[in-house]
């Protein structure tokens, strides 16, 4: 049996110099479209990202709640910058090319702007998924994710 060579420790410390550096989960999503915002917020601001379990979320979404979610995954030297740009506070008014002005419309209960309209009834939802039968239904109307108050938008109007 021979000896290591003398040198094998500096072998491996420069074999882990080169090694790429692990990416850090920076976000979770529980679907598709608000990863895939998050994800043209972070390339617009030049820090590369990629969606860790996007595709399995993609063939079914009840495996997102299995998997953790989508997670948004960054270079570890861009994980604070990563943080701070998605954690931004929702603008009241866009500029809208072609359009013109959007104005956000707040939660009438605590005025939130953190807030989304027609999400899908997961009661009715998971139902249907012990049952067999793929049932999507939406909750029209709207709901903020604040104070986790639900309103009909046509019958209360927000504050202002």
């Amino acid at each position: 049996m021979e000896a290591p060579p003398a040198n094998a420790g500096a072998a491996e410390t420069s074999a882990s110099k080169n090694e790429a550096p692990s990416p850090v989960m920076v976000a979770r999503y529980g679907g598709v479209p608000e990863a895939l915002v998050a994800k043209s917020m972070l390339d617009s601001a030049g820090i590369e990202s990629f969606l860790g379990d996007e595709n399995l979320v993609r063939l079914d979404w009840f495996y997102s709640n299995l998997v953790g979610g989508i997670k948004r995954m960054v270079r570890e030297e861009d994980a604070e910058t990563a943080r701070k740009g998605l954690e931004q506070n929702i603008p009241e008014k866009l500029e809208v090319t072609g359009v013109g002005e959007y104005a956000q419309p707040p939660c009438p209960r605590c005025g939130s702007l953190d807030v989304s309209f027609d999400a899908l009834d997961k009661q009715i939802a998971y139902t249907g998924f012990f049952l067999g039968v793929p049932i999507h239904v939406n909750h029209k109307g709207g709901k903020c994710h604040a104070c986790g108050h639900v309103w009909d938008p046509v019958s209360e109007m927000p504050p202002g």
